[in-house]
């Protein structure tokens, strides 16, 4: 009888459309918001700063459409002149077709002796009495990278007001392990992919970055005399000292508050869950099954559960648990499911998961995102390779992960309800992204 019942439901669950089956997310990552129709013309550039104007531009016109939530107004459907100053904007122009915007961004770009001043407006363009939402000047020595961080500041000024008074992740870096120095080491780069640098020169392997809630520090594994946890201070530029544990250590995971790690441990044998102070200190154990325990990810929300992933009944499966290792809940029951990411409202895990494992099997490894408390869940990746390694955008609307899909190993971000994929390395092998706040 049971089953008679609940082969109908799976059926009515696969026979709704796809909207219908994905709105928990769009809601839950605040991107079933109704999309802003927003102008961005090329801001008016003063004499010598026409190739810093371009960078600007681009770059700006980059972050807002990323974001996810705006509708952009294509620049060829923008009036001939385009508004430098206030006093310039014709409302009325702009919110007519054929741009028929609601909002309008612009603003003016020079250079004087070697610094570079950007003016910048947001206007609604349907509020002819007050129509300003933002003003902002920025000043900044007049190079490409400090005018591209410009226009990130100014993207995330308007992110915040239009997207629900969310901070934008313009500014935000991502780590990441590259092989382009000949060995695994961690990199860095801007969100959308740019000013990629080599962050440790270990000269060893490192692997699973993940970088504190504030930005200071990052932790990682990395073999020297067996594979122990090491810690990068961002604001030193170097590492500092984390304790000696013996076993091999690895997967190592900031707590929501910065304060301690959680990380996998075969110190005693089986590989296990613990958590220390950041110096290694005050070590617990959490975990204590037969088979491997590894990944955790701590819930940065409320700071009291802990996902991760074990070996216990066989093939891994991600589980969660309280952060004292009690209330133990098997979160996925088939396949093969590893690498869990916690978003930061604690309400869904991103991971990869082989769904139909085995020789012959049908399916690839893709990226998965689950709702905790009612464990649906929905496929975000489906163009085949190896997807795996997903990290949540400090927005809760992005994701980054590594895939094999163009050949190797590179890594691509996508909005949280799989659209807008987009890669952002091209060079070496490039694994194990983290989305850092900073």
């Amino acid at each position: 009888m049971l089953r008679k019942l609940f082969l109908p439901a799976l059926l009515l669950i696969a026979s709704l459309p796809l909207t219908a089956q994905t709105d928990w997310i769009k809601t839950g990552t605040n991107l079933g918001v109704e999309k802003v129709r927003l102008a961005v013309p090329d801001f008016k550039a003063g004499q010598g700063s026409e190739s810093l104007s371009a960078a600007f531009d681009q770059t700006l016109w980059n972050d807002l459409y990323q974001a996810g939530l705006f509708d952009l107004v294509s620049k060829s459907f923008n009036p001939t002149q385009a508004p430098g100053q206030p006093s310039e904007v014709e409302l009325n122009t702009w919110g007519a077709p054929p741009p028929n915007a609601s909002m309008l961004a612009f603003g003016n770009i020079n250079v004087a002796n070697n610094e570079v001043t950007v003016q910048g407006w947001l206007y609604d363009v349907k509020n002819p009495q007050t129509p300003q939402v933002l003003g902002k000047q920025y000043k900044n020595g007049a190079t490409v990278e400090n005018t591209r961080l410009i226009a990130h500041k100014f993207a995330d000024e308007i992110i915040f007001r239009l997207g629900g008074g969310i901070q934008g992740i313009a500014e935000s870096k991502i780590y990441f392990i590259s092989t382009r120095t000949g060995h695994k080491e961690i990199w860095a780069m801007d969100y959308d992919g740019s000013n990629q640098k080599p962050i440790t020169h270990l000269g060893s392997i490192v692997l699973s970055p993940r970088a504190s809630p504030d930005g200071a520090r990052v932790a990682y594994s990395w073999m020297t005399n067996g594979w122990e946890i090491g810690i990068y201070s961002t604001e030193l530029g170097r590492s500092v000292n984390f304790a000696r544990l013996g076993g091999t250590n690895s997967a190592p995971a900031f707590s929501g508050d910065g304060n301690r790690l959680a990380f996998s441990s075969s110190r005693s044998g089986d590989p296990e869950i613990y958590t220390s102070d950041i110096s290694g200190a005050n070590l617990k154990r959490l975990t204590n099954v037969k088979g491997p325990d590894t990944s955790p990810t701590w819930n940065p929300k409320t700071n009291a559960q802990i996902a991760f992933v074990s070996g216990r009944t066989g093939l891994p499966q991600i589980y969660t648990m309280d952060v004292d290792g009690s209330n133990v809940i098997k979160m996925t029951d088939q396949g093969y499911a590893i690498s869990p990411s916690w978003s930061p409202n604690g309400q869904f895990l991103v991971f990869a998961w082989t769904r139909h494992y085995g020789p012959g099997a049908p399916g690839a490894q893709d990226i998965y995102i689950m709702d905790v408390a009612s464990h649906q869940w929905v496929q975000l990746t489906h163009d085949g390779g190896r997807n795996d390694f997903p990290s949540w955008a400090p927005d809760g609307r992005h994701v980054v992960f590594q895939s094999s899909r163009s050949g190797r190993e590179e890594i691509w971000s996508m909005l949280a309800d799989g659209s807008q994929q987009t890669q952002l390395t091209n060079s070496g092998a490039n694994s194990m992204p983290n989305w850092s706040s900073k």
